[in-house]
């Protein structure tokens, strides 16, 4: 075991939360997210968060749960999906949020952990997205000056770590999960695994491990489905 490895969500997150924060957290609806470090937030009791994800999962599950209890009052966020709860305090005025393309927020959260303050894209030109940003020509065509994203804490889930910190992610968990990493000073990643230092080849690594600041294993977790379809069976 190494210093960077912690027994649970709660003693990872110590010394780290604290009111008014911004937050990058990672995965997709309910796939790759951090759960038992957004269970660690709830219990917390932290409040007036800036969350940067995706979306927010659904009704009490994932971020969702911070939304039921408050905990959250900006969303930096693409999509609202089946989250009703999220929608209520949306159109209600409780909850602000700032609408990003979903291409777009991936970038702003790597450049922000690549140390570039801000880029170009074509992306929102002509709506809503545009109103109030630097707009420029290049090559005839028009394009949206959009910032990058840096946060306080990023919050991620992966599948196995060494450890040493260094990082798998599995399949279309990996989504937003490396860039929300490298966009805040201290990242605290959750996995299903930890392995000996080694186990994992350097060509496999997702996630160099300097950027992990401490980690624990959440395993064993339930793989909840975000939205069950079914259709009746042929006879």
């Amino acid at each position: 075991m190494t210093d960077r490895i912690y027994p649970n969500a709660a003693e990872a997150l110590a010394g780290l939360m604290r009111d008014g924060m911004t937050l990058c957290v990672g995965g997709f609806g309910l796939c790759g997210i951090p759960e038992r470090l957004i269970d660690a937030l709830l219990a917390s009791g932290v409040r007036d968060l800036t969350v940067v994800s995706n979306n927010a999962g659904i009704d009490g599950e994932g971020l969702g749960k911070l939304l039921r209890t408050r905990q959250i009052s900006r969303m930096i966020s693409s999509y609202v999906g089946e989250n009703k709860e999220f929608a209520r305090q949306y159109l209600a005025g409780e909850l602000a949020i700032e609408f990003v393309p979903q291409g777009t927020l991936a970038e702003r959260c790597r450049a922000g952990g690549a140390g570039i303050p801000a880029f170009f894209t074509k992306t929102g030109v002509g709506t809503l997205v545009a109103d109030g940003k630097e707009q420029r020509t290049f090559d005839g065509e028009t394009y949206v000056m959009e910032r990058a994203i840096r946060a306080d804490l990023a919050l991620i889930k992966g599948w196995k770590a060494d450890q040493a910190g260094n990082l798998v992610f599995r399949k279309t968990a990996r989504n937003f999960n490396q860039v929300m990493a490298t966009a805040a000073p201290i990242c605290v990643a959750e996995v299903e695994e930890i392995v000996p230092t080694g186990t994992i080849g350097a060509d496999a690594v997702h996630l160099p491990g300097i950027f992990v600041k401490r980690l624990i294993s959440g395993a064993p977790y339930d793989k909840k489905i975000e939205f069950r379809t079914v259709r009746t069976r042929e006879a």
